[in-house]
């Protein structure tokens, strides 16, 4: 994906990198490879890599311009974070896509955060002079404020955590700043934005949702990291909070918008990202990208 149209809204996707990352029995709990691989072998081959076996995993951040703001939906890494490898690969490609887009800093007017992992909020904020400072001056950032508060509590009990160290970086500091909007479940940006809470895999990761002209798309974040988790819903990841719940969300999500001209823009999945999901007998699902 590059850039899609719903309604009178465009979608960019700005990739920070792509290529093969992990493999699968390192991403998935209880994984199952014989049962993977008969599903790898009937499903759209993008998702991994031959020569290595390994899972083909996007970090992309979208652009979400409609006719009266100009957004974000999470950001990736960011820069200067000290995370060490495999998080510590070159920024230059977002820094570049951004440009490319002919976006300034202070074009931004919302940055919304799935939920607050390394690897979606990164650029929520800038080193500046030694302190980590909202790197969009003009914007609003949405949290979830359930999710902001189970990353702060973290902090509280362990400063040292990787998790608690992103919190302090990325988001205490646009709060801090009085760019936070901290929202509900059923907050509504306008009749373009909306979310759709899909607990799990964080304390309240949300999907957001965005409506125009009779068309719908949905950023779904972390809600499923690949296609295998189409087929098998029950397939959670390492890096979920609570695996059962995300299990629940997911297969909850994709029944909803199962059969229906819904768009998805999963933030890992590789170009061209965009697909749409249908039913299948036995339960699950079918992954098939918009090409």
């Amino acid at each position: 994906m590059r850039q899609i149209r719903i309604g009178d809204v465009t979608i960019s996707s700005i990739i920070e990198r792509d290529g093969p990352w992990r493999a699968p029995q390192d991403m998935f709990l209880n994984y199952d490879a014989a049962k993977a691989q008969r599903l790898l072998s009937t499903m759209e081959p993008e998702g991994i890599d031959p020569a290595t076996g390994k899972l083909v995993i996007t970090y992309q951040t979208f652009v979400v311009q409609t006719p009266n703001h100009t957004m974000l939906v999470d950001t990736c890494t960011g820069e200067d974070k000290g995370w060490e490898a495999p998080m510590d690969f070159d920024k230059t490609p977002w820094k570049n896509g951004f440009k490319e887009l002919g976006l300034k800093l202070d074009d931004i007017d919302y940055v919304f955060c799935t939920h607050l992992h390394i690897d979606h909020c990164g650029w929520n904020t800038t080193l500046v002079n030694g302190k980590w400072v909202p790197t969009f001056p003009k914007a609003k950032y949405v949290f979830h404020k359930r999710e902001y508060a189970a990353w702060e509590a973290l902090h509280g009990q362990d400063a040292e955590d990787k998790r608690s160290k992103t919190w302090k970086m990325n988001c205490e500091p646009v709060v801090a700043a009085g760019q936070a909007l901290l929202v509900d479940d059923d907050y509504q940006l306008d009749n373009c934005v909306t979310l759709s809470p899909t607990p799990g895999h964080s304390p309240c990761h949300c999907c957001v949702n965005i409506h125009s002209g009779g068309q719908r798309a949905s950023v779904t974040g972390d809600m499923m990291h690949h296609a295998l988790q189409c087929r098998d819903p029950e397939m959670s990841t390492v890096f979920d909070w609570d695996p059962v719940a995300a299990a629940v969300s997911r297969r909850a999500f994709l029944t909803s918008v199962a059969d229906t001209s819904t768009m998805l823009l999963p933030i890992h999945f590789p170009s061209p990202t965009v697909g749409r999901v249908t039913t299948r007998p036995d339960g699950a699902f079918d992954w098939k990208y918009l090409r």
